[in-house]
């Protein structure tokens, strides 16, 4: 809740067939060729998870908040809430779409090396100015699309202080356009990808991890005692694991 290289494929036949007249050899369906790049290496690609937030977020503005919600979420969707992780289809349930939606934007995202779980951060902004982080996991669906399965959000505390206000012959950046992209490293040849760090196991309840398909991605959370909640990603890069990044929500006063 927010409250590699590029591969390239090049065939051509030879011109000496069809000046024989030699009947054209037919390589695989289109359809197939499709499903085996999406799946490749190669499509590994952050781009695309921004796509995906920045076509959620204008869902969100143009169709509705929690249409878009219930919209993007994968079947069996998390919604981490202030009190604890909620499925979505039941915490969506009979929610009505605010006048204006929360907008948001990613500032990084991390890809297993399939791209077929990736995990975004970034920032948002709900219509009363208020400010705050979230985390969103997506995952890939067997039409090629992605969708989440997790999203945690929540305000700074305290909030940043009030901007200046801008006076005549002010240069203001208002933000830049910059994504952090972290791809997760393919496994050579027979090499396995060795398990991830390992982690306290804590309270049914009240944390989980999950570790994407391939091996090279995991992600996790914590519902604190506090009212804390945490959530963490990390990745295979290069021989070794390494922490993507992670986020601490504190509780803000009424939560």
């Amino acid at each position: 809740m927010r409250f590699a290289p590029a591969l390239l494929i090049a065939g051509a036949l030879a011109a000496t067939l069809a000046s024989c007249g030699s009947p054209r050899p037919k390589g695989p369906p289109a359809k197939i060729i499709n499903r085996v790049l999406a799946r490749a290496p190669g499509a590994a690609q952050p781009s695309t998870i921004v796509a995906a937030e920045i076509a959620f977020a204008r869902a969100a503005r143009e169709e509705g908040q929690w249409t878009a919600f219930r919209t993007f979420a994968a079947p069996g969707a998390v919604i981490h809430t202030p009190s604890g992780p909620v499925v979505a289809d039941t915490f969506l349930a009979g929610r009505t779409d605010p006048a204006e939606a929360v907008q948001w934007e990613p500032r990084a995202v991390a890809i297993s090396c399939d791209g077929a779980l990736a995990v975004s951060q970034g920032r948002y902004r709900d219509p009363n100015g208020t400010v705050g982080n979230f985390v969103t996991v997506w995952e890939r669906q067997s039409g090629g699309e992605y969708r989440y399965v997790y999203d945690v959000g929540g305000p700074d505390v305290p909030q940043p202080p009030p901007r200046k206000a801008v006076e005549d012959g002010d240069i203001v950046v208002t933000s830049i356009d910059a994504v952090l992209g972290l791809v997760a490293s393919c496994p050579r040849g027979r090499d396995e990808v060795p398990p991830p760090p390992a982690i306290p196991i804590g309270e049914d309840g009240k944390t989980d991890a999950r570790l994407s398909r391939d091996g090279t991605l995991r992600w996790r959370w914590e519902q604190r005692d506090d009212g804390t909640r945490y959530a963490a990603v990390e990745y295979f890069y290069e021989g070794r694991w390494l922490q993507a990044f992670d986020q601490t929500l504190i509780p803000a006063a009424g939560q």
